[in-house]
């Protein structure tokens, strides 16, 4: 039996995959990438003779019985996924009849979309007393949310909220922020296939209008929802900064200004 990888793609850019991840496809026998969501590009380095196959198209039956199939035939099969292989990417679902078959798993992370589309659009998730908690959710749809975990419930928060495939669902955005107390004005940043390469949008906007921005910019798939109090901050008139870098803080590496020779 040969080893299966499952390998995050990243958020879109071929260069943003790891070295490993690089070096796994570079020496596979068989590749399944998700096609629907990972650029063909990330298959550049996949060598001459490699079998590829896109599972936009297949049910978890199917995947999973392709991948084990495949390990019957090559020492090193890998699973391209988006992202990175444990945030929305049913890694465990497509595990468990791997581990049933007595087939060796390895798991290589990936660039979130999260953080590409934050770094797209040069925002930090986290500020000093401002927030230092990210939340990362998606709206209900037809996979329901557990109890507890509404966005409503985890609004409350009032942390920064990463939202993952619920571009379709902005009203129902707005309404739960709004429950929660947020106001209308509150400013929202989308993300549209951050990274790609002439194909990434940015978007910008508020609760109040931000569904009619990403329809006049036809976007309504492959999106990255950033709520968060810390957005636009490069634009503040001041800032709260880090203790780690004030000089009057002192850590392991460094002794805050004027304590030689204190204690």
């Amino acid at each position: 039996m040969g080893k299966v990888w499952f390998v995050g793609a990243g958020p879109g850019d071929p260069d943003l995959i790891t070295v490993k991840g690089r070096g796994l496809i570079a020496g596979a026998g068989a590749i399944l990438y998700a096609g629907s969501l990972v650029a063909e590009t990330a298959l550049r380095w996949a060598p001459s003779g490699c079998e590829i196959a896109d599972s936009k198209d297949m049910t978890l039956e199917a995947i999973t019985g392709w991948l084990i199939e495949k390990a019957r035939v090559h020492d090193r099969v890998v699973r391209l996924q988006t992202g990175d292989p444990s945030l929305y990417g049913a890694l465990i679902e497509m595990a468990r009849p791997l581990d049933a078959a007595a087939i060796e798993i390895g798991v290589v992370p990936g660039v979130s979309s999260a953080m590409a589309a934050a770094a797209a659009a040069v925002e930090s998730l986290t500020l000093p007393e401002v927030t230092q908690t990210v939340i990362i959710t998606r709206v209900a749809g037809r996979t329901p949310m557990p109890e507890g975990e509404t966005l409503e419930a985890l609004a409350r928060h009032r942390c920064t909220l990463c939202l993952f495939l619920s571009i379709r669902l902005l009203r129902k955005v707005r309404s739960a922020l709004c429950a929660a107390g947020w106001q209308e004005q509150a400013p929202v940043l989308v993300v549209h296939k951050a990274s790609w390469p002439g194909e990434e949008k940015i978007i910008r906007g508020t609760l109040a209008d931000i569904e009619a921005r990403c329809r006049a910019e036809q976007v309504d798939s492959q999106a990255m929802i950033i709520v968060s109090p810390t957005l636009g901050a490069r634009h503040w008139p001041s800032l709260q900064t880090s203790k780690l870098y004030d000089p009057d803080f002192t850590h392991r590496f460094r002794r805050r200004v004027g304590s030689e020779g204190e204690g």
